[in-house]
């Protein structure tokens, strides 16, 4: 019955069908963000056989491994662009995508990702942004909303949440947010990271009903995808409006999209000088 049902959706060839059906939550985001994924790679025509995805630790690290078919890193815990990084000197002719979660990219894993965007190196990021720790229990995240309840802040949040899209978008080629209720925009803003040179990142403002919602009042996957609809606001509206404004919104869209020096390009042409000063060229 299961092979039936996947052997009518067309994205299946991207998938490890041994692997399905997935072990995400029901009303996890994960799913969207995996499918949006494939359609780019499918409408680009980019042969999976010249890609490598990384991941690291948490429910969004499985969109890559085990679910995704082709050669995947499933890395530790915050380290998954630094395994990015070495991919992408050692093997510059991939194309290499990191897929994780803002726990694992953005609080253990975040000075890799300012430092990767900052040097620019050519690989795409998609960070699944779901508020909160959600395979370790629910804990409070540095992207958890102001006021938002975890189990270790039951009452409620008092810290402000960490704005990666605008943290990042000082350094990188790319940058872009979205939600999973935006999927044809999500779809079309992975297909420019991944052709753009330079460090890309497409946040995914994701939901999680489990861990994040039933604690905020929305323990229906839909009432989350409503939520996201209701706040969120494009960022040409967004340039209008007052911090306190903004406050609990999520601004949506393309925040750079510029050409920058690439990092290995940068060191390649560094390695040539250094060969050439010593007469090592062409040996």
């Amino acid at each position: 019955m299961v092979k039936q049902i996947y052997s009518k959706y067309p994205m299946v060839k991207y998938l490890r069908k041994e692997a399905l059906p997935t072990a995400l939550c029901p009303g996890c985001g994960g799913g969207t963000v995996l499918n949006a994924f494939a359609n780019a790679i499918d409408q680009l025509k980019i042969d999976p056989r010249d890609l490598v995805v990384v991941s690291g630790i948490g429910c969004s690290a499985w969109i890559a491994s085990p679910y995704f078919l082709a050669d995947t890193l499933h890395t530790t815990h915050g380290r998954a662009i630094a395994f990015a990084t070495g991919v992408k000197v050692g093997l510059p002719d991939k194309k290499v995508v990191v897929i994780s979660g803002d726990g694992d990219l953005a609080s253990i894993g975040g000075n890799h990702l300012i430092h990767a965007a900052r040097r620019n190196i050519d690989i795409t990021v998609i960070l699944v942004n779901n508020f909160i720790y959600g395979m370790t229990g629910g804990q409070v995240a540095p992207t958890t909303p102001f006021g938002a309840k975890t189990t270790t802040t039951p009452y409620r949040n008092v810290e402000h949440p960490l704005n990666i899209a605008e943290m990042v978008a000082a350094g990188a080629s790319y940058v872009a947010r979205w939600t999973t209720a935006h999927v044809y925009q999500l779809i079309e803003s992975i297909k420019k990271a991944l052709t753009v040179k330079g460090f890309s990142l497409v946040e995914v403002i994701s939901q999680c009903p489990v861990q994040y919602g039933r604690r905020n009042r929305m323990k229906e996957p839909a009432e989350m995808l409503r939520w996201f609809l209701k706040n969120a606001i494009p960022i040409s509206k967004a340039k209008n409006m007052s911090p306190e404004e903004l406050e609990g919104k999520f601004i949506i869209g393309e925040f750079v999209n510029r050409e920058r020096p690439e990092f290995v390009d940068e060191l390649n042409k560094l390695i040539d000088e250094v060969q050439e000063s010593f007469g090592l060229k062409g040996e």
